[in-house]
């Protein structure tokens, strides 16, 4: 792979930190229509009938109707879509961490998948597969040279089906296949371990169905093992967000009670509301707090809140809400900067829209929509500086994203060149590298983690490695495609 494919490739992940929408899930679409255009319709009939009779070869009529809306809500926002069938079916596979697959969290090294850890209880746990293992070949189809999304789809199919892996391992330098059934999973949205006594790091990665029900088991077990925990991670780096009511229920269980969360607004009067940090906000309907067992400790504990470019949404809400309650010391670098709610609204058994409704604003009334949220205190990605920071897409970045609502807002030219400074960069050392790969960030949670090392010295005390060249972006202006 070319110097610039790579540099692409890292660009993507990029894309991927801010393409998970906070919702609210609502069941049936409302009924909206009211007073209709009538004489663009006509147009839009007039169009639909040229097409279907004069058009060089026959088109599928519920194509070009699902085309025609597809069209329509993408010129809305970023965010909006319409789900055909497929789409609907992987978008709730996203939000509710189940898919069928063999059960790996996976990166790429050297244009292969790399096992950075298999999921408890999983086929590819069952099978023997480790942390660090390489994946070669997937069936008949060579690893090197596919996409992320390209190996996924290879890995993922129906329950009962099984798939052949050639697996590198190289801490014993061979080669070997593994057989694997497919099968229903479950993603582990949560992770955590005690750091050194007395500190703990509790990472989640995204907001799914029950990502509170495991951050609530998970902090719990970290009380069991330090009941006199000194300091505790929240690690919330590269998360997209996901479930709005997961946000409200993590930031509550830091906040005292009935502390403002996060309120939202836009036209319909379900839009307009305020969050707090009470079971009634973030429980779903007749169930149980999830919260209810935690030690009140966890109320007071000190607490750091790791954030990067690829925290969006929902993890935008935690931190702009332990920040403007002063409950965390924020650090890392700007995020994301996604401060719009969406709802689906399901149209069909297969199919369905989701629409943004509102805007959301910390508890100080502030939008950071295209903007994000600033760390209190900034820090680069290792010791040697940010590697790929500047190339990460972000809100405002993309096309038609929607104005923050809150003052004059304009292009940052600076941040522009130095997007384009940084990968000039990257492709002239990949490119004295003869071809070699860029060296990816160190794992979240490893012991490599520069961030995390920090974020343990702010906790202790000791001297913190502060960022001498990152600064604050302001909010900018939407782009035309």
């Amino acid at each position: 792979m070319g110097a610039k494919l790579k540099v692409a490739g890292w660009l993507a992940l990029g894309v991927v930190a801010g393409a998970l929408a906070t919702m609210q899930l609502q069941a049936t679409a409302r009924n909206t229509v009211g007073q209709l255009p009538l004489e663009e319709l006509q147009q839009m009939a007039a169009v639909f009938g040229i097409i279907k009779t004069d058009y060089v070869d026959p088109v599928d009529e519920k194509k070009l109707i699902n085309d025609a809306i597809s069209g329509m809500v993408s010129g809305l926002d970023p965010h909006s879509q319409y789900f055909d069938k497929k789409s609907f079916k992987e978008f709730r596979e996203a939000t509710t961490g189940r898919f069928v697959g063999i059960g790996i969290e996976m990166g790429m090294e050297d244009g292969l998948v790399k096992v950075v850890s298999p999921i408890e209880g999983s086929p590819a746990f069952r099978a023997g597969l480790k942390s660090g293992d390489l994946i070669t070949k997937i069936d008949d189809t060579l690893v090197k040279g596919l996409t992320v999304d390209q190996a996924v789809k290879r890995m993922r199919g129906d329950p009962n089906t099984k798939v052949v892996l050639m697996v590198y391992r190289k801490s014993e330098n061979r080669s070997f296949p593994v057989t694997i059934v497919r099968e229903e999973i479950r993603t582990q949205s949560v992770r955590s371990k005690i750091l050194e006594p007395g500190y703990a790091w509790l990472r989640v990665s995204q907001f799914q169905d029950r990502t509170v029900d495991d951050f609530a088991h998970q902090l719990e077990a970290i009380y069991k093992q330090q009941p006199n925990l000194k300091g505790l991670v929240l690690d919330l780096r590269n998360d997209p967000g996901g479930l709005l009511e997961g946000a409200v229920a993590i930031a509550s269980a830091f906040l005292p009670n009935n502390a403002v969360v996060v309120s939202t607004n836009g036209q319909i009067p379900e839009s307009k509301q305020v969050f707090k940090a009470t079971p009634a906000d973030y429980t779903r309907r007749g169930g149980s707090d999830p919260l209810r067992n935690l030690p009140e400790a966890v109320k007071h504990v000190p607490l750091i809140l790791l954030v990067n470019e690829g925290s969006a949404s929902a993890s935008e809400i935690v931190a702009g809400a332990l920040q403007d309650n002063k409950r965390a010391t924020l650090m890392g670098a700007q995020t994301f900067g996604k401060g719009s709610v969406q709802t689906v609204r399901q149209l069909s058994p297969d199919t369905a829209l989701k629409i943004t409704t509102a805007r959301y604003y910390t508890p100080s009334g502030a939008s950071i929509q295209a903007k994000g949220i600033v760390p209190d205190v900034m820090l680069d990605e290792t010791a040697e500086g940010n590697l790929f920071a500047a190339l990460r897409t972000r809100e405002a970045d993309l096309a038609k994203h929607l104005a923050s609502g809150q003052g004059p807002e304009q292009k940052d030219e600076a941040r522009d060149k130095a997007r384009e400074e940084a990968r000039k960069k990257l492709e002239e050392e990949a490119a004295k590298q003869a071809l070699a790969p860029i060296k990816p960030p160190p794992e979240f949670g490893s012991p490599q983690d520069f961030q995390l090392a920090q974020a343990l010295n702010q906790l202790k005390g000791k001297p913190v490695l502060v960022s001498k060249t990152a600064v604050e972006r302001k909010a900018e202006a939407p782009t035309a495609n």
